[in-house]
């Protein structure tokens, strides 16, 4: 401590204060700097400020760093400094100046003995104030006089003359407080005038740098991630840094201490409960412990906690006096983070049994109108399971347990809830969790014990509203519809949503969009399985062209995986290949939590590269795929998945293990067409392989309806066979279909090709082969030329065959701009997708229609089929329409 003998000459005679007793001259003495003492630039330079201002207010909680930095900055002043620490004042105003008159006197400041003292402790005579200011006013420099621990000045009365004083001495006097709590002044009127520099409890936070250097100063050296956690914890509170840090230096590891120390048993919880919690009241202490089980308080919500209603009188005064309470603005505040973790413990201590109780208060007073997540918190706290499910199904947040970024941290959240509760709410909640985790058996017990417990329920203040617990009912039976392959049951279950959803509030469904969104997955993936592809187009485009966010953007992922194996199922593998590549762009840019449809595209992917014969990359995606989707029970996929095996499996000439992939039969209430005829396919292409024609027609012979690939597979088994006529009426079933991609047409055109060179007819067959060659080479499909037979061989040698096949099929330079697919290529151009019906009006656009034609065929008017066009043109990057059918045909978009 600097004795202030060091700031002026020697003391006056003055040895005693009015009550007789002697000064005491550590209150004149500016605090020593501890040798770990970090000097503040950006402090120092706004400190600076005080010499041009008459009023200077250094306010801060106890233990930031206050007094010091005044004190390294008032050692470094020029001119006469008084320092005064505050403590008198509790003696008596008298006392307070004479103390005040002595600092000024030590600090070298000519007083005449006219001014004469004060006599008595308790008062002060006004006289003495006028004469004080008077000669004050004269300097021709100012006195800087620092008053210390001002906060112990509680009276009107010190402050009131202190305030005569400022405004009577002119230039003559630069007055500093450093205090914890704001003084009893007329500040606004100093802001108003621009005469008062203030220093904040915030801005005497260290920064992270700071706090590496004080650390530093203590001999520890930590990483940048690290210091900035520590400050974090400690919000940059300068005594919590040095405490911590003097704690870690008698530690084996510090830096292990400062991650991890327990703040209830160090020394920073005695400085708290000194300097902060024993100087509140009972009521205010009480209040403190309370509200320490929240993050964020406001008034109404403390006094829930108490059963007062004097909160926000407390809060205000805790705040006003630094007591570590943050406002964080209309009227919520939040603790320090240590401050809190002390008040808990002692909470924990002083009332055992007392937090669960005040958990299950504050999550039925947020439950209302408080944001979800804090309520959910609280009510997991209170194992108030009720609570917590009535509040995730009434705010229709179901949806949030499967996609988005708070899927794991509710799921983790409702894994605590045990057996017991069984409100309709928590065997909802229970459904859903089984469900997500593709537990599909228990899944649906679950949402029959709800069905049955909805179908007698008595409602209590627990339970959300009807509508949304049907709602949520409702949407949990399409996901199980989905999982179980039963397309009717989704379509009843997505009807009812729909009768629901105008019965609960229109915000809350606009607040979880991703609820919409995965009822339309489910819708979709279902009608998929079902083969109904134009429905289920429908149903997931509704949710892949919708604006990207966070919460949808994992299902809009799904969706465009699910696309994209429609549009490989219907013979394009170029679109297939983009809408994958955009789906799987999208899944790694969103926070991934296991879907029933997880590694859909990447199997598409698998798909498409098996067809090119890029069988290495085809492997690589489908480990990919697997990996992503793990145990998955959506039908689906797995059938998907079971097809991309065998395929890559019988390119490899595995046909024993491909027949196995074909044979794995994927569980489902309703059997898929498209699945069913895919197993058939494989399976019937393995024993071509392997010489059993017969057999192999007769696979395909056994499967309903007509679908593509079946008839261009038996066409092919007949003709092995030998059966011609057979082959070429199978092809002629093809020709009513439409929407027929490559992958269909070019088989179809080689088995037809190879029918024409066995009657003689090589012209037919050339041109057969070249129109297979041209539509091959747009997708890079090598596959189906390979499979095609010897027969195909001699003919790829002659020209001008030999020139459409080199390059990409056979080696040879591939012709100039002639695109050669392979997996080290860059990825074909992204496009934005078409709309349904914008693809509507190219097709008439193509058809040569006029604008008013197209208008009339589709019952819309010229300006909305204008806007397609022009939609259209944007997405195609084309200006002409023209352009823009021979871009969408070179797209395979038509």
């Amino acid at each position: 401590m600097a004795v202030l003998d060091d700031n002026g000459p020697d003391p006056t005679a003055e040895r005693a204060d009015p009550r007789g007793d002697p000064f005491l001259w550590t209150e004149f003495a500016i605090p020593d700097l501890p040798a770990s003492f970090v000097r503040r630039d950006r402090l120092v330079r706004h400190l600076d400020e005080a010499l041009h201002t008459p009023l200077t207010v250094v306010d801060g909680a106890a233990g930031a760093g206050k007094t010091l930095l005044v004190a390294d900055w008032a050692s470094a002043c020029e001119g006469s400094v008084a320092w005064l620490t505050a403590q008198v004042t509790v003696k008596g105003c008298g006392t307070f100046w004479a103390y005040l008159l002595q600092a000024l006197r030590r600090a070298g400041v000519a007083l005449s003995t006219g001014i004469g003292k004060p006599t008595e402790a308790d008062r002060v005579d006004e006289g003495l104030l006028t004469r004080l200011a008077a000669e004050l006013s004269r300097r021709d420099r100012p006195v800087i006089l620092v008053i210390d621990e001002y906060d112990r000045v509680t009276g009107p009365e010190i402050a009131d003359q202190l305030e005569f004083l400022l405004r009577h001495t002119a230039q003559g006097m630069r007055l500093v407080l450093v205090t914890r709590t704001e003084p009893l002044l007329s500040l606004h009127r100093h802001r108003a005038a621009g005469a008062i520099t203030e220093i904040r409890n915030s801005e005497l936070a260290f920064t992270t740098r700071e706090a590496a250097d004080l650390l530093e100063r203590h001999g520890l050296s930590l990483p940048a991630d690290e210091v900035s956690a520590l400050v974090e914890r400690t919000r940059g509170w300068a005594a919590g840094l040095r405490l911590s840090a003097l704690a870690a230096r008698t530690e084996t590891d510090p830096r292990r201490y400062l991650k991890e120390f327990e703040v209830d048993r160090s020394t920073i919880a005695d400085f708290l409960l000194a300097e902060v919690l024993r100087r509140q009241s009972a009521e205010t202490q009480d209040l403190l412990l309370r509200i320490s089980i929240l993050d964020r308080f406001c008034a109404a919500l403390a006094d829930e906690l108490t059963g007062r209603c004097d909160a926000e009188l407390l809060l205000a005064d805790l705040h006003r006096e630094n007591a570590f309470i943050e406002h964080l603005g209309h009227g919520w505040f939040r603790l320090h983070p240590l401050f809190r973790e002390i008040l808990r413990a002692h909470l924990r201590v002083r009332s055992p049994g007392l937090e669960a109780e005040l958990h299950r208060r504050a999550a039925h007073w947020m439950r209302p109108t408080g944001p979800l997540a804090e309520t959910l918190d609280h009510a997991a706290a209170a194992d108030d399971w009720e609570c917590a499910t009535g509040a995730l199904i009434g705010d229709l947040a179901i949806g949030e347990l499967f996609t988005g970024l708070h899927a794991g941290t509710l799921s983790e959240l409702f894994s605590r809830m045990g057996p017991e509760p069984r409100s309709p709410a928590t065997h909802l909640v229970r459904a859903a969790r089984e469900l997500h985790q593709c537990h599909v058996e228990r899944g649906l017990a679950r949402l029959e014990e709800a069905g049955r417990a909805l179908a007698g329920d008595v409602l209590d203040d627990a339970d959300p509203e009807p509508a949304a617990t049907r709602l949520t009912q409702a949407f949990l039976e399409a996901l199980a519809a989905r999982l179980t392959g039963s397309p009717g049951r989704a379509e009843t279950a997505a009807q009812a949503v729909e009768e629901l959803r105008h019965e609960v509030p229109g915000r809350l469904l606009d607040e979880h969009p991703e609820l919409t969104a995965l009822l339309s997955a489910h819708l979709g993936s279902a009608r998929l399985w079902a083969g109904r592809f134009t429905e289920a187009r429908s149903a997931l485009s509704t949710v892949a062209e919708s604006c990207p966010e966070p919460a949808t953007a994992q299902v809009r992922a799904e969706c465009l995986g699910h696309l994209a194996l429609i549009d490989y199922l219907k013979g394009w593998p170029g679109r297939a290949e983009r809408k994958a590549s955009a789906a799987l762009c999208t899944v790694g840019h969103c926070a991934q939590s296991p879907v029933p449809g997880a590694g859909l595209e990447s199997l598409v992917l698998a798909a498409v590269a098996a067809d090119r014969d890029e069988l290495d990359r085809a492997e690589a995606l489908l480990v990919t795929a697997v990996d992503a989707g793990g145990p998955s029970s959506d039908p689906v996929t797995r059938a998907a998945q079971a097809i991309v095996t065998g395929r890559i499996l019988l390119a490899r000439g595995k046909t024993q293990d491909a027949l196995e992939a074909a044979d794995r039969a994927v569980a489902a209430e309703v059997p898929s067409p498209w699945a069913q005829a895919h197993a058939a396919l494989l399976a019937s292409a393995a024993h071509l392989a392997e010489g059993r024609p017969d057999l192999a027609a007769k696979l395909l012979e056994e499967e309903p309806g007509d679908e593509p690939v079946c008839l261009v597979g038996a066409a092919q088994a007949e003709l092995a066979a030998g059966r011609t006529d057979p082959a070429l009426e199978l092809l002629d079933r093809l020709r009513p279909q439409r929407g027929l991609g490559p992958a269909m047409t070019v088989r179809a055109a080689l088995v037809r090709a190879q029918v024409a060179g066995g009657s003689g007819d090589r012209a037919t067959q050339r041109r057969l082969v070249a129109q297979a060659l041209r539509e091959a080479r747009r997708e890079g499909l090598r596959r189906p030329l390979l499979d095609a037979g010897p027969w195909l061989r001699p003919l790829l040698t002659t020209m001008p065959l030999r020139a459409l096949a080199e390059g990409w099929l056979i080696p040879g330079p591939p012709p100039s701009g002639t695109p050669v697919p392979s997996a080290e290529q860059p990825p074909l151009p992204m496009v934005d997708e078409l709309s349904a019906r914008e693809r509507d009006v190219l097709r008439r656009l193509a058809e040569m229609m006029s604008t008013e034609e197209i208008a009339a065929d589709l019952y819309v008017s010229v300006n909305t089929v204008k806007t397609h066009l022009k939609s259209a043109y944007r997405k195609l990057a084309v200006n002409r329409r023209y352009d823009a059918v021979h871009r969408a045909r070179d797209l395979g978009l038509l």
